[in-house]
């Protein structure tokens, strides 16, 4: 395994991104981490932004795009990053000149002996306050909170991914608790038809009750993996509902048979490049980046300031007049801290740990990045080998099965035998088509995790009341 430059890359990356001139603030250097040159498997195909496409599912994409737009979670996100937008653009006000103006007129009164008195003055002013921001201390602030909305944008696409997957998996469960329905059906129709027959050899002399008996237990026992299997349609509709924000017991989705898997693993490409397209670590990255730029304002927070500040003001007893005489001011001034108890070096302190944790935070994340697209690459190639060998199992319960039945109907073997077989039969039956789903769930894990963001509309803010507006 060779040492990656990932984070040296990253962190140079971050610093070019931001531009502009600023002292280097003093920062914990990255924590080392090793990534493989690749992973340990590969595809050819390309994964799209909308990465669910690669499943041709006509219904599947319908249900995606309609949650992504819906869902209140999603919502939540951009409602998130619009706080944080709106964070930005206030600190980066600070930046510009701070100007204020001032109007007014006073009207008094005064009795003086048998005299009423009146007077009138007007007054105008305008005042601008700016700092100079010599230490980079407001520069850095206003940088730290650009990037801290950058991250919350990456978190609405993290959402998404999150929230498409969701559907994905939830859906394929729904189309399999479906065809489940169809196969228990059939296979209650096989097993009365079975009945029939035993029960027929009763009335004849030729099988004992305990036969009919067995054989009624298991149309029965098969009824109730029937109701088992709609009660879970029911439940994973109403959960589907939920994630497309649909009223659960009133929406009902489209009927769909497709469980089938792309034959063709996507391309997983280069770990260090595959990684920083996930939404979720691109934006613990801008938390590192805006962490560092905290840590050198509070470092210049413990520098004096400079600001100035400049006024202008007249007033006069005719408005007509109110121009004519101005008086105007311009002052400097510079505060810094004299004495603190140690609480300006003790928040430098503060900020440098959050920008340690958000590293560790992130070389965290990245372990558990990579873990995600080795454990699906681990499944995807174990599940096709399982389905395999169910298909195998099937292969030979079918001919056990006949060769029973055959044997059964001669007289030459006891009846418990077939139902064994029968048994065993529409068990596997019925994990064939569970086995096809869970490796069509590790095709969409292995999607989510190699996944990035795709454009997405805005949707638009939610309100009150109409009075709000």
């Amino acid at each position: 395994m060779k040492k990656s430059s990932f984070w040296v890359f990253l962190f140079l990356a971050l610093s070019g991104w931001q531009g502009g001139c600023r002292p280097v603030a003093k920062m914990l250097p990255p924590w080392p981490l090793d990534l493989p040159e690749g992973f340990s498997q590969t595809g050819a195909a390309q994964l799209p932004d909308k990465w669910w496409h690669v499943f041709g599912d006509p219904v599947l994409d319908g249900l995606i795009e309609e949650g992504v737009s819906q869902n209140f979670t999603i919502r939540s996100a951009w409602d998130r990053l619009r706080q944080a937008e709106a964070i930005a653009a206030r600190t980066g006000a600070t930046l510009l000149p701070d100007a204020d103006y001032t109007a007014g007129a006073r009207r008094t009164r005064q009795e003086l002996n048998d005299q009423t008195l009146y007077s009138t003055r007007y007054n105008v002013g305008l005042a601008a306050a700016y700092e100079v921001d010599i230490w980079g201390r407001v520069h850095s602030s206003v940088q730290a909170a650009a990037l801290d909305a950058a991250a919350a944008q990456e978190e609405v696409y993290a959402a998404a991914i999150t929230l498409s997957a969701n559907i994905a998996r939830t859906w394929y469960q729904l189309v399999e608790s479906r065809l489940q329905e169809r196969l228990i059906a059939d296979q209650i129709q096989t097993n009365e038809n079975v009945l029939s027959i035993i029960t027929l050899q009763f009335r004849q002399g030729q099988v004992g009750a305990a036969n009919v008996f067995r054989q009624r237990q298991f149309v029965e026992a098969t009824r109730g993996q029937l109701i088992n299997a709609q009660e879970r349609t029911a439940l994973l509709t109403h959960q589907l509902a939920i994630l497309l924000g649909k009223t659960p017991g009133v929406w009902q989705p489209q009927e769909s048979e497709l469980l089938v898997v792309p034959a063709e693993l996507p391309a997983t490409g280069i770990p260090s490049e595959t990684l920083m397209r996930r939404p979720d670590l691109r934006s613990a990255a801008q938390a590192i980046a805006a962490a560092d730029y905290r840590v050198y304002a509070a470092v210049a927070e413990q520098y004096p300031r400079i600001s100035l500040s400049a006024g202008v003001e007249t007033d006069s007893a005719s408005t007509r007049d109110l121009f004519d005489n101005w008086l105007a001011s311009l002052a400097a001034n510079v505060v810094g801290p004299l004495f603190d108890g140690g609480a300006r070096r003790a928040e430098t302190e503060r900020n440098r740990a959050v920008l340690s944790e958000r590293i560790h935070n992130f070389a965290q994340k990245t372990l558990a990045a990579v873990g995600e697209v080795e454990d699906a690459l681990r499944q995807d190639q174990y599940q096709k080998q399982s389905i395999a060998n169910i298909q195998q199992q099937l292969a030979l319960v079918e001919r056990v099965y006949e060769r029973t039945r055959e044997s059964y109907l001669k007289g030459q073997l006891d009846y418990l035998r077939v139902l064994d077989a029968l048994a065993s039969r529409q068990t596997l039956q019925r994990n064939e088509l569970t086995e096809r789903r869970l490796l069509l769930e590790y095709r969409i894990n292995l999607c989510r995790a190699i996944a990035g963001g795709w454009p997405m509309e805005r949707p638009e803010i939610a309100q009150k009341s109409q009075k709000l507006k």
